[in-house]
């Protein structure tokens, strides 16, 4: 039961569960709850986003947005609210399944942001420890039902969004993609006081520089170059507030061209001029 103040939160579970269906029987089971039953021949349309994860076997998604894909183990498959659609494991192999159904203004931030959209509802290889985890941890909470057990669902459904988001936009390249990611990090941080030449540490880690950058920005959200700047100004917050190093004195030891470009990209980046920043500081 969902009551109102859970609803407030701004996320919230409206049903969770787990089910084998065995090969050759007939989809969805008689005792799939009222609200949710469907047939193959008509679909069906929800009011809430849903997620469904496949463990083991194979079937059929469709939907007004795709049109017929199949799905296979370790799928996961989105439904979102107001689309038509309908799903089905094959006879002859049954599957597993997995679903949360949840609600709310946050939730509906994940379509009007574009993050998961429902002409792109299937994510592959999501069959991993992290998801699956997050799973029990749900099933845990609404098995038990301890105070504010609600909000806390609300809270680890959200970590298993994010994971699959993380797998959507890094596929079976997650771990590479961390690692090089972490160690373009690293040169650059080592560098923070001069000047670097970005090619050179893609060449570094064995990429393009094209690669470097597309990858360096799907994980991080800016390019490299934006990075290594932002980089350069947080470490320059700190030479303000904690030392008595003027903004020429700053600049050149962080590897800027000149002081003018410092100033007016310190003020890009923060909205204040270094001198405003720190002297604002010493009002507090």
């Amino acid at each position: 039961m969902v009551f109102e103040q859970d609803k407030n939160w701004g996320f919230y579970v409206n049903n969770l569960g787990r089910t084998i269906f065995e090969k050759n029987l007939d989809y969805p089971s008689k005792d799939h709850p009222d609200n949710y039953v469907f047939t193959w021949d008509k679909g069906r349309t929800l009011d809430e986003f849903h997620l469904v994860l496949i463990t083991k076997g194979e079937g059929i998604f469709d939907s007004k947005e795709t049109g017929i894909i199949k799905i296979s183990d370790g799928d996961v498959f989105l439904l979102f609210p107001g689309v038509w659609h309908r799903y089905k494991p094959l006879k002859k192999t049954g599957w597993t399944e997995r679903w949360v159904g949840f609600s709310g203004e946050i939730a509906q931030q994940f379509l009007s942001n574009g993050f998961f959209t429902p002409n792109e509802p299937i994510i592959s290889k999501c069959n991993k420890p992290a998801v699956l985890n997050h799973f029990n941890t749900l099933f845990k909470l609404f098995d038990e039902e301890s105070f504010g057990f609600q909000r806390l669902a609300s809270g680890i459904c959200l970590q298993l969004m994010a994971e699959l988001y993380n797998i959507k936009q890094g596929g079976n390249k997650i771990e590479d993609l961390n690692s090089m990611v972490s160690r373009a990090k690293s040169l650059m941080y080592q560098n923070i006081y001069k000047s670097i030449d970005l090619e050179k540490i893609a060449s570094k880690l064995g990429v393009s520089y094209s690669k470097f950058r597309m990858d360096f920005k799907k994980q991080t959200g800016v390019s490299p170059l934006q990075y290594y700047l932002l980089l350069k100004i947080e470490k320059s917050k700190e030479l303000l507030l904690n030392t008595d190093k003027n903004q020429k004195e700053i600049a050149f030891e962080l590897g800027f061209e000149s002081d003018y470009y410092f100033n007016r990209l310190f003020k890009q980046k923060t909205g204040l001029a270094p001198g405003h920043f720190r002297n604002i500081d010493k009002t507090f």
